[in-house]
């Protein structure tokens, strides 16, 4: 069985994303899914005042939820086209803001995403922003284990 990838993207890859990753991760293992998450960020500059390798409410929720932060400790990163090609998913964490950045930065992939509907911190607390992710995360474990175990998955 060959591991398929989802790409999850916002713009600093530091909150949104990577919480979204190690949420990803952790209960997709548990399920037993033969998906692996991976995060990239759009527009890292505009994280400029981002402190340390990863958000710390992210650290925190994950800590609350007993997900290990720790793999997920490293310096965020740019979506490059190996991240597009090597994805079979690409979920963007909030249409407004994502869909205008990959329309200037990659408009030959804008239709490959997936998008959400998760604020930043500009207008939804961590604790708002944080369990949108878990249940939106479980949502599509729910929908690519229905399609593993489809027609197509059998």
């Amino acid at each position: 069985m060959t591991t398929r990838t989802v790409l999850f993207l916002c713009t600093g890859n530091y909150y949104r994303s990577r919480h979204a990753e190690a949420v990803f991760n952790h209960h997709a293992a548990a399920a037993g899914l033969d998906w692996r998450a991976t995060s990239r960020g759009l527009a890292l500059e505009f994280g400029a005042c981002n402190v340390g390798p990863m958000s710390q409410a992210t650290m925190a929720r994950l800590t609350a939820l007993a997900i290990p932060h720790e793999p997920y400790l490293r310096i965020p990163a740019r979506v490059t086209d190996a991240d597009f090609a090597a994805a079979q998913l690409v979920v963007a964490l909030k249409e407004a803001e994502h869909r205008p950045l990959m329309k200037e930065r990659h408009p030959g992939r804008v239709e490959q995403v997936e998008y959400w509907a998760v604020h930043d911190i500009d207008f939804a607390t961590p604790a708002e922003a944080l369990p949108q992710i878990e249940g939106l995360v479980r949502g599509l474990i729910a929908r690519l284990t229905a399609e593993a175990d489809g027609p197509a998955g059998q």
